[in-house]
C-alpha cells in the first residue's frame, strides 16, 4: 500500500480516473435530478442520497467482478451479420429507457398534466431508488471497462469511483434546484437524456459516437442557456427599476 501511494504514476491513473467518472457522471447527475423531482419534495434529497450510495456499492461490486464485466464484451450471439455481446444489450436496454422517460417527461411538461384537476402522479420511493440504481448500472458500465484498461490497480479503481460518487452527493441537490427552479432548463436536460440514449443505442449496434461531440454539444447547449438565463435576470432587473 505504501508503494501505491508513493508512486506518481499511480497518482496520475487515480487523477485521470476520477476525472473521466466525473465527466460521465454528469449524465447520471441530470437523469436522477429528473427522475428524484417526481417524488414529494421532502423525499427527494434521500432519494438522491440512496441512490447515489447504492450505485456506489454497485459500481465498487462490478469493479470487485472484474473478470465477468471484461467478459461481457464478449460476443453472445450473432443476428444479421452483427456479433451481440450482453454489453451491448444493455447499452440498447438502457438507450431505449432514456428514450422513453425523456420522451414521457417532455410530453407531461409541454401538455401541463401537472396542473389537471385529477391527482398528480408521484413515484415511489423505491421506484425512483430502483431508476437511479438501473441507470447507473447503465451509464457506468463502459467507464468501469475503460478503467480495466487504464490501471491493473483495484485500488486505484475504487479510490476514483468513490471520489467521483462523493462529487456526485455534494453537487446532486445543487443540480435538482436548478432544473427545478428553470423550465427550460429541465427542458434542456431532458433532450440530453434523449441525446445519451441515442448514443448508447448506437454503441450497443456498434456505430460508436465520440463523446467528445456528445460533450460539446452538451457544454455548447448550457453555455447558450447561461447566457440566455443572464438575460432573462437583467432584464427583469430592468423592469423592476422602471416599476413595470
Amino acid at each position: 500500500m505504501t508503494e501505491l501511494l508513493l508512486n506518481p504514476d499511480i497518482w496520475l491513473s487515480f487523477a485521470t480516473l476520477a476525472a473521466l467518472e466525473i465527466v460521465l457522471g454528469v449524465d447520471n447527475l441530470i437523469f436522477i435530478s429528473i427522475v428524484a423531482s417526481k417524488l414529494p419534495e421532502s423525499q427527494q434529497p434521500l432519494a438522491r442520497r440512496v441512490g447515489l450510495l447504492g450505485a456506489l456499492f454497485m459500481r465498487i461490486l462490478m469493479l470487485l467482478m472484474i473478470a465477468w464485466i471484461v467478459g461481457l464484451t464478449k460476443p453472445a450471439f450473432s443476428s444479421f451479420g452483427l456479433q451481440v455481446s450482453w454489453r451491448d444489450i444493455i447499452l440498447i436496454g438502457g438507450g431505449l429507457f432514456l428514450l422513453i422517460k425523456g420522451t414521457l417527461e417532455i410530453h407531461h411538461a409541454v401538455e401541463g398534466e401537472e396542473v389537471d384537476k385529477g391527482p398528480k402522479a408521484i413515484a415511489t420511493f423505491g421506484t425512483a431508488v430502483a431508476q437511479i440504481m438501473a441507470l447507473d448500472l447503465v451509464f457506468s458500465l463502459d467507464s468501469i471497462i475503460t478503467a480495466v484498461g487504464m490501471t491493473p490497480h483495484i485500488e486505484v479503481m475504487i479510490a476514483a469511483v468513490m471520489t467521483a460518487v462523493g462529487v456526485m452527493l455534494f453537487a446532486a441537490d445543487h443540480v435538482s434546484r436548478f432544473i427545478q427552479q428553470h423550465p427550460t432548463a429541465k427542458m434542456l436536460a431532458l433532450s440530453f437524456l434523449l441525446l445519451i440514449g441515442v448514443a448508447l443505442i448506437a454503441d450497443g449496434l456498434h456505430f460508436h459516437i465520440p463523446r467528445g461531440y456528445l460533450y460539446f454539444a452538451i457544454a455548447f447547449a448550457i453555455l447558450v442557456e447561461s447566457l440566455n438565463l443572464l438575460a432573462r435576470a437583467a432584464s427583469k432587473k430592468r423592469r423592476s427599476k422602471k416599476g413595470i
